[in-house]
């Protein structure tokens, strides 16, 4: 049990990868998440049982497309070991429990938004609304009281206000309006440590964004969008999965 749960839940994230991100595209498009199987992009070849074996799929084809030999991008493999990763981690971290599931698919969700986001450079209410419900759920089946559950609300509602004004401050230009409903989601999941998934998601960002800006010629560094919700979510869980309180560590709470 103690290493075929997590290779299970390893097994789902990943095959929930590659579904996850054939429904943020399809959302893109228009395109029904039910129309039809996946295909590749190039020659719109339908993908058999072989080309959709989570991770090992990708590898054993060298990244490629079996029909036509075309490359298949690396984030699809990049996802999946991720998401599976995840699933083994919040299961290691919060047990086997009824809010486990509802966690899990909080989490494919937040793939799905935050591929979307850094292809599209916006969130999509179709994928943002679905996650603020499941965690909302979340939220209540880990809050010890009514009180806490009442808390960790306040919390929410004061993140997303946060993000809203800091939208509406900056003209749409630091941050999009979609980055507040993820983020009242996100401190549901986060709990307590909501704030302090924020602070880590600026100061991840900020790492992350001051590379970016070295990588580029020193004519091109002026009005380069970069995606919020990957940091977002990155903070999040950080502070999900490891408990780091940064707001108790320098001694404000």
């Amino acid at each position: 049990m103690e290493v075929v749960l997590p290779l299970f839940l390893f097994g789902l994230g990943a095959t929930l990868a590659s579904f996850m991100l054939v429904v943020a595209e399809r959302m893109h498009t228009g395109e029904s998440w039910r129309a039809g199987r996946s295909r590749c992009n190039s020659c719109a070849h339908e993908l058999g049982p072989l080309d959709l074996i989570p991770v090992l799929s990708w590898l054993l084809s060298g990244g490629k497309c079996r029909r036509c030999g075309s490359r298949v991008p690396a984030a699809y493999l990049v996802a999946e070991a991720l998401l599976g990763s995840l699933f083994v981690v919040a299961y290691l971290v919060t047990g086997l429990s009824i809010a486990l599931p509802v966690l899990l698919a909080c989490l494919a969700l937040l793939l799905a938004l935050v591929a979307y986001d850094l292809r599209h450079m916006m969130l999509p209410s179709g994928l943002s609304w679905p996650l603020i419900l499941l965690s909302l759920l979340y939220a209540y089946l880990v809050a010890p009281t009514s009180y806490e559950l009442g808390v960790v609300l306040l919390t929410s509602g004061l993140v997303a206000a946060f993000f809203f004004a800091f939208h509406v401050a900056s003209g749409g230009r630091a941050m999009g309006l979609g980055d507040a409903p993820l983020g009242a989601a996100l401190a549901l999941i986060a709990g307590p440590l909501a704030f302090s998934g924020v602070i880590y998601s600026f100061w991840i960002g900020g790492v992350i964004g001051i590379f970016v800006l070295l990588a580029r010629a020193p004519g091109t560094r002026i009005g380069i969008e970069v995606p919020f919700a990957p940091f977002l979510a990155a903070g999040s869980l950080l502070a999900l999965f490891t408990s780091w309180d940064i707001l108790y560590i320098i001694g404000i709470s």
